[in-house]
């Protein structure tokens, strides 16, 4: 029987045999900029379609079983850090992979170079040459990030002068927020009493982080980095006004890349009062990182002229209706009952409208129960859980889901929690197979059978759920 290290190198290997077979099915029939829209169908009968597809569900299937083989641990934080670098080292050779977000990027970027409102009009009204590169759904939605995300995509432009040069450094945006997760994994996991080298292994080499983080050049990548690393500014710090200004700063950077990462804000200031309960240190905390939330906040829109018009994007990204949301599975699931009787309920807003009001009252909940359990040494775990668990809820109720929207509840969880691992690296690995390479997204044409098993599974966790409280 093969022992601990021949393990560990043989899951190594194999993950970068997967890396280099997804990048060979990247360059035969990945995300290239003048790639037609396809079906499964479509790309099996194109060029090179059962190389492109076996290619993929290898190498796919590679980097998830290595990933998963060593779930428990690996032999050291330096190994693991090989590990995904050996990894990526591939991936960082191959064309957009898993998506075409990139080249909204580099529009919504060139939208604000030539001096228009990004926020006002889509790529295709403001004339941006490379729109046909841009997925369909998305060519006359504004856009939904932040200002900061939209200036460095602009300057990302600017130096890279075509599409090309900006994908490049769009991409490598992506890999610099790898590395300031990695550099800020193991001491937020050393602060919640987790083995660094396991939380590194579960945040950082899962096959998300490889294929869409940074094969896709995703700018999760970049609000993951700020996230952690302010996160481990107010773990290293002692409280003092300029770190917590420093720690807002970040997070505030965070979100001005994508909006979700306000709701780690308030158990940013519980991991800033180390589970210290006096309400007066609470607020003095809140208010310091607020100070840098604003002063992020306002920087950047001085730097960029954009105003908050940038929220109201964020309602567009419910125009893509999959049954990978949950509230969205059991809309269409009512609606296919409605329709068998002959009704048409148009269940699918009023589903997504109650899944965000039980997210409001599940994060106040959330913090209650983090603040209430946070005592002394235990504090910092107790609020990094909490924010973990806070963005799974917020992926989980979220009109619309995308597979490497699971990286954000997986980094923190992966740092913060040493049991329960199945239940938040199992749905990850799960996730890894819904997208080709070329961006085409299974689930928009699996609607109906993948509705009734979203649907079906919420009810048997429901019920589970239930029997276990009442025990």
């Amino acid at each position: 029987m093969a022992g601990p290290d021949a393990r560990a190198r043989s899951a190594r290997y194999a993950g970068l045999l997967g890396a280099v077979l997804l990048t060979v099915a990247g360059w035969l029939g990945g995300a290239l900029p003048d790639a037609p829209a396809r079906t499964p169908v479509g790309i099996w009968r194109g060029p090179h379609g059962p190389l492109v597809i076996g290619c993929w569900l290898l190498g796919t299937s590679l980097l998830v079983g290595s990933w998963w083989a060593l779930r428990h641990g690996v032999p050291s934080t330096r190994w693991a850090y090989r590990t995904v670098g050996l990894w990526l080292l591939p991936l960082l050779a191959a064309p957009p992979l898993g998506s075409r977000d990139v080249y909204s990027y580099a529009c919504q970027g060139w939208t604000w170079v030539e001096g228009a409102d990004p926020y006002r009009v889509g790529v295709a009204a403001a004339g941006c040459p490379w729109t046909d590169a841009v997925s369909p759904i998305w060519r006359d939605t504004p856009a939904p990030y932040g200002p900061f995300f939209v200036l460095l995509a602009g300057l990302a432009l600017l130096l890279g002068g075509g599409l090309v040069g900006t994908v490049v450094l769009l991409r490598l945006l992506a890999v610099a927020g790898v590395l300031l997760a990695a550099l800020s994994v193991p001491g937020l996991a050393r602060a919640a009493g987790v083995p660094a080298r396991r939380a590194a292994w579960l945040a950082l080499a899962c096959p998300l982080v490889a294929v869409h983080l940074v094969g896709g050049a995703h700018n999760d990548a970049l609000l993951l980095g700020l996230l952690l690393l302010g996160l481990l500014v107010l773990v290293r710090s002692s409280g003092t006004p300029r770190a917590l200004l420093l720690a807002g700063a970040l997070l505030g950077l965070a979100v001005l890349v994508k909006a979700v990462a306000v709701v780690v804000l308030p158990f940013a200031a519980l991991v800033a009062v180390r589970g210290h309960r006096p309400v007066g240190a609470l607020l003095r905390a809140a208010g310091w990182l607020a100070g840098g939330v604003l002063a992020a906040l306002l920087v950047t829109t001085l730097a960029t002229g954009l105003g908050p018009g940038w929220v109201g994007g964020l309602a567009h990204s419910g125009d893509s209706a999959q049954w990978t949301s949950p509230p969205t599975a059991v809309g269409f699931v009512v609606d296919y009952a409605g329709g068998l009787v002959g009704r048409r309920p148009d269940a699918v807003p009023v589903a997504r409208l109650v899944a965000l009001l039980l997210l409001a009252v599940l994060l106040v909940a959330l913090w209650w129960w983090a603040w209430r359990a946070s005592r002394g040494a235990a504090g910092p775990r107790i609020a990094l859980t909490g924010a973990g668990l806070a963005l799974a809820a917020t992926v989980l109720l979220a009109p619309v889901f995308h597979p490497w929207y699971a990286t954000w509840p997986l980094a923190v969880l992966a740092v913060a929690t040493v049991s329960g691992t199945v239940r938040f690296v199992l749905p990850c690995a799960v996730v890894c197979f819904l997208a080709l390479p070329d961006g085409t997204n299974l689930a928009r044409f699996t609607k109906a059978p993948g509705a009734l098993a979203m649907t079906l599974l919420l009810v048997l966790l429901a019920v589970r759920a239930v029997r276990a409280r009442r025990t």
